[in-house]
């Protein structure tokens, strides 16, 4: 079979080669070397979470700004702080304990498509949740089973879960993804590796331990995708959940502990270098 492998500066060129190629995850990894740094912070949505030291808080601010992430990087970063400024910069603490007259602050709160009739189903979830739990991890973690390999029983059983209180707003459903839908799952994939992913450069936080980085699904968008198929990382034509189970399949070649690892280099090279 032809497959493709990288030349010094990562254009593909014709060859026999194992897949993926020696050649190849050494360039990746040098580009995920390059990217997972504390400079990357600054200017991704990340670095709201970053602002916080308690892990609830933590967690919320990830939570919102993976959920905010579709379109300009300075455009999430501004509306996602924008709502932890209504939260008072203690998005746990007003989770837990506002008031209506709280409430009543968030009520010109908008990002897109995200309104005030989404954000207070999402307000009522969290403090649903955290009535009984002290983490978000297992908001996702129970669903899943010994043995899983991927994170997608959890993705699929949270989806329900999050929808499971009364009166939820029908408008609502667009905002939380699942793989059973076949959604790329792009931000919530985002938001684990965030939780989830732990090593000493500092962007990821690494605070969930009861989901591996080895079962996380690589963030895929158009950007990403476009990267992956120049490498021959993925085939798949159309950009769902089958075409990121591929790519995080390839990528787990290369790095079968640490596969989303490579998610630095692919939206590194995608995205920062419009590669």
């Amino acid at each position: 079979m032809q497959l493709a492998k990288h030349g010094n500066k990562g254009k593909v060129v014709s060859g026999e080669a194992a897949f993926p190629s020696q050649q190849l995850a050494a360039f990746l990894n040098r580009k995920v070397a390059e990217y997972n740094q504390p400079f990357f912070i600054e200017n991704d949505p990340v670095c709201v979470p970053h602002r916080f030291k308690q892990k609830q808080d933590i967690e919320i601010a990830a939570f919102f700004a993976s959920i905010f992430a579709w379109g300009n990087r300075t455009i999430i970063i501004k509306k996602a702080t924008e709502l932890m400024q209504l939260m008072d910069m203690a998005p746990y603490e007003f989770v837990m304990r506002h008031s209506p007259e709280d409430l009543k602050k968030l009520l010109q709160f908008k990002h897109r498509t995200f309104n005030t009739t989404d954000l207070l189903y999402f307000i009522a979830f969290l403090n649903f949740h955290y009535a009984t739990e002290p983490s978000l991890e297992t908001a996702f973690s129970k669903w899943m089973l010994p043995g899983d390999t991927t994170i997608e029983k959890g993705l699929n059983g949270f989806y329900h879960y999050f929808f499971s209180l009364e009166d939820i707003p029908n408008r609502t459903r667009k905002h939380i993804a699942a793989p059973e839908k076949n959604s790329t799952c792009k931000r919530l994939s985002m938001f684990l590796r965030w939780m989830v992913r732990s090593d000493n450069k500092g962007v990821d936080f690494g605070i969930w331990k009861n989901i591996s980085p080895a079962q996380l699904i690589c963030p895929i968008d158009l950007h990403v995708a476009r990267v992956a198929k120049h490498f021959n990382l993925l085939q798949r034509k159309p950009v769902d959940w089958t075409a990121a189970l591929e790519l995080s399949n390839n990528l787990r070649v290369m790095d079968p502990k640490d596969p989303v690892k490579y998610d630095f280099a692919l939206f590194g090279l995608g995205v920062m270098e419009k590669f």
